[in-house]
């Protein structure tokens, strides 16, 4: 219980809700965030885009179209990694895009049966198998990084990962802005999936060891380390009302959005990264949606129900 350095740091008032009631167990802090990643986003490759003589989607019906553009100057739409986690990263983006933060948060935060069997959540598998109809036949086990290659290169058009894909731009030696593009997944400007890194503290008895987990604590939240680290990692200071000079237009971007959603109540736990729904259920809705996404002859009404059903595995 590392409380009394939460209170003294103020934690309950540079943290949102959302984010502090993570790092709690039955109302007390048990771990320190150290950082934000967005899930929620579509990384471009500007120049591939221009001779396809196609935009940035903001919208499904926009990806769609850009695809087709894509496809027909010759590059791979959307680079993809077939790794289940990835698959789900990908539905993830499209649930929020296709159905908005609410319909997110019943279908995959409160697993609520009737809006996992509802329209909405058939409409989100149609365009789901449609993304995947823009990927490449090499994907199956590709890592993600390897993909963001695919669009760092040129091979590809975009991809859909959470921010730790920048890191991939950046280390190649590319601009945020000009050289990539960073924009919120088709449909989800508006809102945002987080998953958030922490050092869970465990009960210790030795008084030494306390005083260091509660000296840890605070340095983790402190400005200096958020910076640096988050400036190193990808991520975004969790920390809130943070002086953001040093971080590229992405994390500027991100950080925006996360504060404006913490308030308009569109920050959502992300589901594919252990933010939302316990694991065994988690587990269950990931092989449900990567079978779905991998076996053509697996109806949208046979994955809705298999969905539906892997929300109940205890």
């Amino acid at each position: 219980n590392i409380d009394d350095v939460a209170k003294a740091e103020k934690w309950d008032s540079l943290l949102p809700k959302v984010v502090s009631d993570v790092m709690k167990y039955k109302g007390n802090y048990i771990a320190v965030p150290v950082n934000v990643h967005r899930v929620n986003w579509l990384w471009a490759n500007p120049e591939v885009f221009k001779k396809a003589g196609a935009k940035v989607p903001t919208s499904w019906d926009e990806f769609f179209v850009a695809a087709e553009q894509l496809k027909k100057a010759g590059v791979i739409p959307v680079a993809h990694g077939g790794q289940n986690w990835q698959d789900f990263t990908t539905f993830e983006s499209v649930a929020l895009g296709v159905g908005g933060a609410d319909f997110y948060k019943k279908a995959l935060v409160q697993l609520d049966q009737p809006t996992l069997k509802g329209a909405t959540m058939t409409k989100v598998l149609e365009t789901f198998r449609k993304v995947k109809g823009y990927t490449d036949k090499n994907a199956p086990g590709r890592d993600w990084n390897l993909a963001t290659a695919m669009v760092i290169k040129g091979e590809a058009g975009m991809q859909l990962m959470g921010d730790w894909a920048k890191g991939e731009f950046l280390a190649a030696g590319k601009v945020p802005g000009k050289d990539f593009v960073c924009a919120a997944a088709p449909g989800t400007a508006k809102s945002y999936t987080f998953n958030v890194d922490s050092f869970a503290m465990f009960k210790l008895k030795n008084e030494a060891n306390i005083k260091a987990q509660k000296d840890l604590a605070a340095a983790i939240m402190s400005p200096q380390f958020q910076e640096v680290f988050n400036l190193n990692k990808g991520s975004i200071p969790v920390r809130l009302n943070m002086d953001l000079a040093k971080f590229d237009d992405c994390a500027k971007l991100s950080a925006k959005d996360f504060v404006d959603t913490a308030k308009s109540g569109s920050l959502v736990p992300s589901a594919a990264h252990s933010m939302a729904i316990p694991s065994a259920a988690a587990g269950a809705i990931q092989d449900a949606v990567s079978q779905f996404w991998n076996d053509d002859k697996v109806t949208v009404q046979a994955a809705q129900e298999r969905i539906a059903k892997a929300a109940m595995t205890k």
